[in-house]
């Protein structure tokens, strides 16, 4: 079993997650694991971090093309094959990752996992089977983190920088300076999706290449214009392109001009013209043809004209003249923003630190959030987590930070309709793409804030059903718990309590509750009643009484 990021072996005892390192507290170089888990293939990196720089040298790599993308678009569930391939891959490397004596084992899955309708279950029987837990992330946090990557490889001198990836089943796009990015984009075009769906022929007939460039050009022309739109006036940009399936057209394109394939890859340039060459040369190759090609496996001699078809459309819709290969991306960018959470990272990319923070007040100011009310509830919170720790719950700084997101966004449903407004702050949650996040810390968030009122979580919701394990769903119910006192406690949403104090009495299994008006005088009627009539739900998940009492100052 391998002990991962944000897990342990154990499920129920996942309260150390993602605890913040201190740098004066890192004694030496570490080694980290980041597996990024494809719709095409299963790539993994091993880093050598050294705290001191701070900085990450790679010292392995292991690659197997599983092809978990390769389902049926009808019922988007992934093949019994296709997983067994994928957990046999896993198993190869966590064995390497442990004899290379990892620390951290971080896998993260996108797109095929994503859309998959059993991607939960594959999850589940990775984690069963391996010992690994798989975060499953959103397109635009996947091209967050692709961008963290091609920034530990590359300098942008401040200069604007158009970054695409083009994946299995996505194709990502990043606009940024090397400061916070611009814009990030997801888009359904990846060369595994596309060569099932157009791809019929071999070599390609004419009628189908014509379907799938105008197909792709479709797709990527609003994203594209998206992109552009965050230019501002007079500014040109540069092309960054990561990805197996632009390295192997660069390398075509290098071994045409060079007669070799440049090694590394990374900095070398293709032009537009010869990507537009090798595209022609592609569509009429057959599958032996394009197989027999310098730097062809197999499986990439398959998918590579749809491949070539998506990045020589980005280019087009983009105007650029040349695009320049980074060997680094989304796992470098898992490994950078490992770093940046255990407080590794104090340089250029500091800006990444707070992503998670930024994020949820940035759609806290969308949905219209009365942000001084939420901060109120917020500290409340806060102080009820900490002054219950060890009494009443054992959770982490991970879970606690999971509470403060729900809190903040709590009330945002109020954006749709008053009506039910808990359960619109689910939907907007779940769906808002809060970037930081994996997509079971936003279902739990979102979980946390859809039960701040009314009934608790059953197990008939879909919502409440939906959370992965008995950890999380325990989780959501003794954060909401917590949650509901503090909204409680701002009842009239005009800062009658200054502060609480609480104390627990383990003999008569009672949580005392102080309440410290904000101004002598106040009684703070409406706010003890309310957490009277609302304390029910806390009582039974934590069992326990709790009493209140208005102190004086």
């Amino acid at each position: 079993m391998v002990t991962t990021t944000g897990v342990t072996n154990n499920p129920e005892k996942q309260i150390t997650a993602f605890s913040s390192f201190a740098p004066e507290e890192i004694k030496g170089d570490r080694i980290l694991a980041a597996i990024d888990v494809g719709t095409n293939s299963i790539h993994m990196v091993i880093v050598k971090i050294q705290p001191d720089l701070p900085a990450f040298s790679i010292i392995d790599r292991e690659k197997e093309t599983v092809r978990l993308g390769n389902f049926d678009e009808t019922t988007k569930t992934l093949t019994s094959e296709a997983m067994d391939r994928a957990v046999s891959a896993l198993k190869r490397c966590c064995a390497i990752a442990a004899s290379l004596q990892a620390e951290d084992v971080i896998a993260v899955a996108t797109s095929a996992v994503r859309e998959a309708t059993n991607g939960a279950d594959f999850i589940d029987r990775v984690y069963q089977e391996v010992g690994l837990t798989v975060n499953v992330i959103s397109g635009t946090e996947e091209a967050r983190r692709i961008y963290l990557g091609v920034l530990s490889g590359m300098e942008f001198h401040s200069q604007p920088h158009a970054v695409i990836d083009i994946g299995g089943g996505s194709t990502e796009l990043i606009l940024g300076t090397g400061e916070p990015h611009r814009c990030l984009s997801s888009t359904k075009v990846g060369a595994v999706r596309l060569t099932a769906q157009f791809v019929k022929t071999n070599p390609i007939s004419n009628s189908e290449f014509i379907a799938l460039r105008a197909y792709v050009r479709g797709m990527l022309e609003l994203p594209i214009q998206e992109l552009k739109a965050k230019l501002e006036s007079q500014e040109t940009i540069r092309l960054i392109g990561t990805s197996g399936t632009i390295e192997c057209l660069a390398a075509l394109v290098a071994y045409k001009r060079l007669g070799l394939v440049p090694d590394p890859l990374n900095g070398y340039q293709m032009t537009y013209e010869d990507l537009s060459k090798l595209v022609e040369e592609l569509r009429r190759a057959s599958y032996s043809e394009r197989l027999a090609m310098p730097e062809m496996s197999p499986r990439r001699a398959e998918i590579i004209v749809a491949g070539a078809v998506i990045l020589h459309e980005a280019m087009g819709l983009l105007g650029a003249k040349s695009i320049t290969i980074c060997e680094r991306a989304l796992r470098e960018g898992v490994v950078v923003d490992w770093m940046i959470t255990h407080g590794l990272i104090e340089d250029r990319m500091q800006f990444q630190k707070s992503v998670r923070q930024r994020n949820v007040l940035k759609t806290a100011h969308k949905y219209k959030v009365h942000l001084n009310r939420a901060e109120r509830v917020a500290q409340f919170v806060m102080d009820l987590f900490d002054q219950t720790y060890g009494s009443l719950h054992t959770w982490g700084p991970l879970e606690k930070e999971l509470l403060w997101a729900a809190t903040i966004l709590h009330n945002c449903g109020h954006f749709i309709s008053h009506s039910a407004h808990h359960k619109h702050s689910y939907y907007l949650i779940r769906h808002g793409e809060l970037l930081g996040y994996t997509e079971t810390e936003l279902e739990v968030i979102a979980n946390i804030a859809r039960y701040h009122r009314r009934s608790g979580p059953k197990k008939k919701h879909d919502n409440f059903r939906s959370l992965p394990t008995r950890y999380h769903r325990q989780m959501v119910s003794q954060l909401s718990a917590l949650l509901r006192v503090a909204v409680a406690l701002d009842r009239r949403g005009i800062g009658a309590i200054k502060s609480i104090h609480c104390h627990f009495d383990s003999e008569a299994h009672a949580l005392h509750l102080e309440v410290l008006p904000s101004h002598a005088g106040e009684d703070c009627a409406s706010e003890l009643w309310n957490l009277g009539y609302k304390k029910q739900y806390f009582e039974e998940v934590f069992e326990t009484q709790l009493i209140a009492r208005l102190v004086s100052g």
